[in-house]
């Protein structure tokens, strides 16, 4: 009696074999047999590769040659078919036919499926079954042999007669046998042999890779002076390791700016906190209220400078961590220029101002502004008698250029890099001596920089120029010019 159950157990096992496949244990157990070393999954992919490939050729070999052998045994047996053929056509057959070489056994029939003649090996028995078998009992050899049956029909003087010739494919089978066992023995030794090469090519084009990864793991933040080899070749292993050179350059140069801004930071800070110390210790013990008045508003002084020394580092440390995601908002740079210079009051240096209207550029006013106080701060400390601020429209690169210009000693050639570096002091007239934090034009520069333009120092026949060069977007009124005197 069926299992009433039974037809529906295939679509269970389908179903379970589904849920096995989803199942995360059977993913997670697959990715931990898939190899994770790169050399692992090369060789493995070139062993895979040359064995299809092998694999594919040596089927075709042993195809290709079955059929050739088996078409020249097929030929064989076919002419000996034909002889027997011609003779009885000639007259009536022997009782026992010869074999020619290559023949394995004769059997003439006829009509009525009576024997009338055959070879040796056949003789006395009784007419081979038709039915397209080709494998037959041969008593005589003693064993059984695979064989090409060629069947002929002929007429005779007594009748047509139907011919049957059978040729042994024992030395094709056996051909075929070694040549198989042949090629999958050449086949597993030469993805032995790949397999081998890859490996040993793969990890000696990987040891420059595993090299350069120790050395990086290798390298602390304190020891950035070490570099990854550089082999010699011009490969991508090599660019990568260029690559991480320059890297580690940026990083090493990075830490030591970083390193010798917070030694100068903190010498910068040291000096006036001792001094408002002892300030404020002398002022706290002497009895006369007028020494003690002056060395209290020395000490406002000094705590003046250090609020500003304070703000500028932390708007330094603000520029250095905000990049390139700042400024979006259009301004009217010839305004912002006008705003700033009312807001800061009179001052001791007349400030004379050459302005094109109608240029226009994209960033944040409050760090543009500071940009320009930073500029005017640092010329009006070292004007002689004027200060001038210019502000133009480039047609030939379509950027703002600002100018802010003194009549002071100027910065000779080879120190006009050195004043944007942060703390830096020079040993002319243009030294840090009158209340400067020393960060104002490294500000000045970084906020440039952040709105995609420069600041630079620029020849001038006397005294020193500071141009800020910025992208505009200018007005379609036209520009005009505006001089004024502070």
């Amino acid at each position: 009696m069926a299992d009433p159950a039974r037809p529906g157990i295939p679509a269970a096992l389908r179903r379970r074999a589904d849920r096995l496949r989803r199942s995360p244990r059977l993913a997670t157990a697959t990715e931990r047999l898939a190899p994770r070393s790169v050399r692992t999954r090369t060789t493995i992919a070139a062993c895979v590769a040359v064995a299809v490939v092998l694999l594919a050729a040596s089927a075709a070999v042993v195809l290709l040659m079955r059929a050739n052998l088996h078409r020249t045994v097929e030929t064989a047996a076919r002419e000996q078919a034909r002889t027997v053929a011609r003779s009885a056509a000639e007259g009536p057959l022997p009782h026992v036919l010869p074999l020619d070489p290559g023949a394995d056994f004769i059997q003439v029939t006829d009509t009525s499926g009576a024997v009338v003649a055959a070879s040796q090996n056949l003789a006395g028995r009784p007419a081979l079954a038709d039915g397209g078998h080709d494998s037959f009992d041969l008593g005589v050899l003693g064993d059984e042999h695979h064989q090409r049956v060629t069947t002929l029909t002929t007429a005779t003087p007594d009748g047509p007669v139907t011919i049957r010739v059978g040729a042994s494919l024992h030395t094709a089978d056996t051909a075929e046998d070694l040549t198989t066992a042949a090629l999958a023995g050449l086949s597993a030794v030469l993805v032995a042999t790949v397999g081998v090469v890859t490996w040993r090519a793969t990890g000696r084009a990987l040891r420059p890779v595993e090299a350069i990864r120790a050395e990086v793991a290798a390298i602390g933040d304190r020891d950035l002076a070490r570099r990854v080899p550089e082999p010699g070749s011009e490969d991508e292993i090599a660019r990568l390791a260029h690559t991480m050179n320059a890297m580690l350059d940026r990083l090493e140069a990075a830490g030591v700016r970083q390193r010798r801004f917070i030694a100068d930071a903190s010498h910068e800070l040291r000096s006036p906190l001792a001094v408002l110390r002892t300030q404020l210790e002398v002022a706290h013990t002497h009895p006369d209220p007028v020494v003690r008045a002056d060395m209290v508003a020395g000490a406002l002084q000094d705590t003046d400078r250090l609020q500003s020394l304070a703000a500028d580092l932390l708007l330094l440390a603000r520029l250095d961590t905000t990049g390139h995601n700042g400024p979006a908002e259009e301004l009217d740079l010839a305004e912002l220029v006008r705003t700033c210079l009312e807001g800061r009051g009179p001052g001791r240096k007349e400030v004379v101002t050459e302005l094109a209207d109608g240029v226009a550029v994209t960033g944040n006013p409050m760090w543009l502004g500071r940009l320009l106080t930073n500029l005017l701060d640092n010329a009006e400390r070292h004007a002689r008698h004027r200060v001038t601020v210019r502000l133009a429209l480039d047609p030939a690169t379509g950027r703002a250029v600002l100018d802010v210009a003194d009549d002071g000693p100027g910065v000779p050639p080879a120190e006009r890099e050195k004043v944007f570096e942060r703390f830096t002091r020079l040993d002319d007239a243009r030294s840090r001596d009158e209340g400067g934090t020393g960060l104002g034009l490294s500000i000045a520069r970084d906020i440039a920089a952040l709105h995609g333009g420069t600041l630079a120092i620029e020849d001038t026949p006397a005294g020193c120029v500071f141009r800020t060069r910025l992208p505009a977007r200018p007005h379609p009124t036209a520009a005009g010019a505006e001089g004024s005197g502070r």
